[in-house]
């Protein structure tokens, strides 16, 4: 399954629109707002309407990174060398390459919010590396064996591991004795103390409430929280699934800005569960057939929830959870199952990586006629979606396999394929690929992407503007890619025994390569 890499200079998937000569685009079709029907408060079950919340369709598939990707701050970057053992990192501006030995088989490095430290994930020796950004000093932290998942508070005083059985290869597992799936490791990155406790079957994610006071864990059956001041950690568990024996699969939890909030959605529900943070009162909100995707707006104050098998979109203020929510209607004839959102919040992209259908929708949110969605035609089904930082480009991520409208005669039949979208006409160029997309990264002033294809020795160039391309050879293949903080120079980690890495200066058009930094060599010619 492919994981894009899309790194946190954008937010999380793609957009979609007419293909220049590969493909048409499919007839306007309206929504308007509907009505909002039963509303199920606290205790009360939503209302199905004697329909089958299942439609037949896999869950909606959605990522923020295809791959393995490296942490950024203003002064530094981070890059994970799973197959050596270490981690380089990047002076900015200088382009200072240095490397440090970690733990055995480093998967995922992310640097704290205030720059002072970058975290290493080693699956190899069920530890975390922390390392003072400034000295490249290392300690090393033993935590529960197998977690394959991290993230950092917003404060960067904690991490907090989990196992994630899907993001298991089960043809090489790396543990032979037993495994527990209710897990998961809290360390205090200043003190060096390891918490771990149980939290529920199966934790799905951790988040942590923006002020780090609270850690959050859903499972499939649970909602844990931990109150990260007290002095022996312990997590208060709230039960959210009806069906203790078989709940449905928590697919996804959203917390409200504030900490207030906790809002999760189960896949073939008819329901959301909302859980008061503060009081672990957990309440019950309608949400339509299926739910396959939930997102909050850019400004914070609303959630989305997207309701597949009924067609709809329902809209909750944050301000009053419980109150009634707004109900748009999508396209009768469509299948939507997921949304990516403008930074601004004007502009919704609506789509499936279920159905293989080669359509999206875009949804004007400051419309409230019932032409805010449009239905526009793709050169093949969707994979992934992703926004530039300004909003002014979408990148849509297509699948090699071809969906039923798709014939051999078509130039991207049984092939990869990417389109760039202008998001104020929603012309789009599309661009057939040699090998699956491995990761994407962005210029923060919105002007171009590039991404890296799976054993191709090229650094790929869009430049949103034009809607052109530049394909850069590299010296070997590549294995991450990234932007150096505020400017429009892109890094490429490349597979080479000594270390290697490229910089591609987008105004120059000038490529430097280092190799050999794992033993202090210099820029090439």
């Amino acid at each position: 399954m492919i994981t894009l890499l899309i790194l946190h200079l954008f937010s999380c998937s793609s957009s979609k629109g007419t293909s220049m000569d590969m493909g048409g685009e499919a007839d306007p079709s309206v929504a308007g707002a509907a009505d909002t029907g039963a509303w199920a408060n606290e205790g009360e079950g939503g209302s199905d309407g004697g329909m089958d919340a299942d439609d037949g369709f896999d869950s909606e598939e959605e990522t923020d990174a295809f791959g393995l990707a490296p942490a950024s701050t203003p002064e530094h970057i981070f890059i994970a060398n799973p197959n050596r053992n270490t981690v380089s990192r990047v002076t900015v501006p200088g382009l200072q390459v240095l490397t440090t030995d970690v733990g055995t088989m480093p998967d995922l490095v992310i640097a704290t919010a205030d720059g002072r430290r970058a975290v290493t994930l080693n699956l190899g020796s069920d530890d975390l590396s922390v390392i003072d950004a400034a000295t490249l000093d290392v300690q090393s932290v033993a935590i529960r064996d197998d977690m394959n998942q991290m993230v950092l508070s917003p404060d960067g005083q904690w991490a907090a591991c989990w196992h994630d059985p899907d993001a298991v290869d089960e043809e090489d597992p790396r543990s032979e004795g037993t495994q527990s799936y209710s897990e998961i490791s809290l360390v205090n990155l200043g003190t060096l103390v390891h918490s771990p406790m149980v939290v529920g079957f199966h934790p799905r994610s951790v988040q942590f409430t923006q002020d780090s006071a609270t850690a959050i864990v859903v499972s499939d059956a649970y909602l844990a929280t931990v109150d990260l001041s007290a002095d022996d950690l312990a997590p208060t568990r709230i039960p959210i699934a009806d069906d203790l024996l078989d709940p449905p699969k928590a697919e996804e939890v959203v917390v409200s800005p504030d900490g207030s909030w906790a809002l999760i959605r189960q896949f073939a529900a008819t329901d959301l569960r909302l859980v008061h943070l503060d009081t672990g009162e957990v309440g019950i909100l309608e949400v339509g057939l299926n739910p396959t995707d939930l997102d909050i707006t850019p400004d914070g104050t609303k959630a989305i929830a997207v309701a597949r098998t009924s067609g709809e979109l329902w809209i909750y203020d944050f301000a009053d959870p419980y109150a009634p929510p707004e109900v748009i209607e999508m396209p009768d004839d469509q299948v939507f199952g997921s949304l990516a959102m403008s930074p601004t919040g004007a502009l919704g992209l609506l789509y499936s990586t279920a159905t293989g259908e080669s359509v999206y929708g875009t949804w004007d949110l400051d419309d409230p006629s019932a032409d805010a969605i449009t239905v526009r035609g793709l050169i093949k089904p969707l994979i992934d979606v992703g926004i530039s930082p300004t909003g002014d480009t979408a990148v849509l991520f297509h699948d090699k396999t071809n969906g039923p409208d798709i014939d051999a005669g078509s130039p991207v039949h049984n092939s990869w394929a990417i389109s760039t979208v202008d998001l104020d006409d929603f012309f789009a160029s599309s661009l057939r690929l040699s090998a699956e997309p491995m990761a994407w990264a962005n210029t923060d002033d919105g002007s171009a992407g590039f991404f890296i294809l799976e054993g191709r020795p090229y650094l790929e160039v869009l430049h949103y503007d034009s809607l052109l391309f530049d394909e850069i050879r590299l010296g070997s293949k590549p294995l991450h890619v990234g932007v150096l903080p505020g400017s429009r120079t892109a890094w490429v980690n490349q597979d080479h025994e000594l270390g290697r890495m490229g910089f591609y200066d987008l105004d120059s058009q000038d490529l430097e390569t280092i190799t050999g930094f794992e033993l202090n060599a210099g820029i090439e010619d």
